[in-house]
């Protein structure tokens, strides 16, 4: 059975309003306020997504949101992290989530672990989810590491760029992150990024190639902190052609390698 506490509206709009501003991924950093309404939204796909997980039998699930319009790139979501069952001290159980964050107007991120609700209040650019499940042995492999405050976030490196090198270690976006910490729960002597990387690789891991020309790339570099393109390879940069993690690419390769099934949307 499932705790998922309503939180009443004054309490989730007093919430928002501390910390929302702190740190997004998938998303733009805009500083306008959540409204009413988008809370009541994020919060019922909140429920909806702990209602589908629930009737899935699954303790493990790589869990997606559309916080960012990318259907220019071909892209239909921004960011994902761990959704796992926690035990609630009452017989039942709570999802919680672990993902990346970056800090807004920095080029700096860290590890959070958050309840579902939180995970959608970051008003999305459509109420939509998207989960996919690991095998069994893939969730069993998982489920300690994300449990455990050091493993968890062993490869995180704060140095953020949205766009980063997918094959570079000098910055990390978020679900490179993601990537790289489900190496290293399925690789145990895969305990540094490039480690970590070569186990992908060997797996046929494919990242998303996105087409930014050279004035897109020197605008956001210019406005922005944590856009940066300078991880990539000349050859491949100066040739428009920038690689890096997706969901897309992600979930794509999660279901063609064996180590997940076909992805399951919840909409509103």
């Amino acid at each position: 059975m499932t705790t998922f506490k309503y939180i009443g509206l004054a309490a989730v709009w007093a919430v928002a309003m501390l910390v929302l501003p702190a740190a997004h991924a998938g998303r733009t950093c805009e500083e306008a306020k959540p409204s009413v309404q988008s809370i009541e939204r994020g919060l019922s796909l909140a429920e909806r997504t702990v209602a589908a997980l629930d009737a899935s039998g699954q303790r493990v699930v790589i869990l997606a949101r559309a916080g960012q319009e990318l259907t220019k790139y071909g892209l239909r979501y921004s960011h994902l992290g761990y959704a796992y069952q926690q035990p609630d001290g009452q017989g039942g159980h709570v999802w919680r989530v672990v993902h990346k964050l970056n800090t807004c107007g920095t080029s700096e991120s860290a590890i959070y672990r958050q309840g579902l609700g939180e995970f959608f209040l970051d008003t999305p650019w459509r109420y939509e989810a998207a989960w996919v499940a690991p095998t069994r042995e893939v969730q069993d492999r998982l489920l300690p590491l994300l449990q455990d405050n050091a493993r968890v976030a062993s490869l995180n490196n704060r140095a953020y760029s949205i766009v980063s090198y997918a094959w570079g270690r000098k910055y990390q976006q978020s679900n490179q992150w993601a990537l790289e910490t489900l190496a290293l729960a399925m690789e145990p002597s895969a305990t540094t990024r490039d480690r970590a990387q070569a186990w992908l690789q060997f797996k046929g891991y494919e990242p998303t190639t996105l087409k930014i020309g050279p004035l897109t790339r020197l605008g956001g570099r210019a406005t922005a902190a944590n856009i940066a393109f300078d991880d990539h390879p000349d050859e491949k940069r100066f040739t428009d052609r920038i690689e890096t993690v997706t969901v897309d690419s992600m979930f794509s390769w999660l279901q063609r390698s064996g180590l997940a099934g076909a992805p399951v949307m919840v909409r509103l």
